[in-house]
């Protein structure tokens, strides 16, 4: 069963702690940079499932109990666009099909992608985003600098069970 994404509550979770730290979390700053946690928070918010598993899933239980895909930008990426038995899912997407609450990545340099956002605000047809990191609350994407782009379309989570 899909349960439905929550991109208000994404989208609201995103605006309150896109400039401050939820103490719930640790802050990865010093270790490589915090953006994919925060956006794995705002998933977390719209109602994202956890996937335990120790390798390929996705969650949080604390800084030293998490997965790959919850802090970084390449993992997360393949998380949501495997194919699993549960948790969040996405589709890749044109970014003006995405929506508030979708999920940008950017590749900044090779050779890898090294960034992502998530979408707060749409007005006249430009998007603008949050983002941990370098704190962003309602930032335009056109003010990024990057060589690659991607969108990442959220639609909704895989539920364990059929009831």
């Amino acid at each position: 069963m899909i349960k439905e994404y929550d991109r208000q509550s994404a989208v609201a979770y995103a605006k309150k702690w896109a400039l401050d730290k939820n103490p719930s979390f640790y802050y990865f700053d010093d270790l490589g940079g915090d953006c994919t946690n925060f956006v794995s928070q705002c998933l977390l918010a719209g109602g994202g499932i956890m996937n335990f598993d120790k390798y390929y899933g996705w969650f949080y239980k604390n800084s030293f109990d998490r997965s790959p895909s919850w802090t970084g930008v390449e993992y997360l990426k393949q998380f949501l666009l495997s194919k699993k038995q549960y948790g969040v899912f996405a589709e890749m997407e044109k970014l003006d099909k995405l929506d508030i609450g979708d999920i940008i990545q950017l590749k900044q340099e090779l050779p890898r992608f090294s960034h992502s956002l998530i979408i707060t605000k749409i007005e006249n047809n430009e998007i603008f985003v949050s983002a941990h990191s370098i704190p962003a609350l309602d930032r335009p994407l056109k003010t990024y600098d990057y060589v690659d782009i991607i969108g990442l379309k959220i639609k909704g989570s895989i539920t364990l069970n059929s009831h």
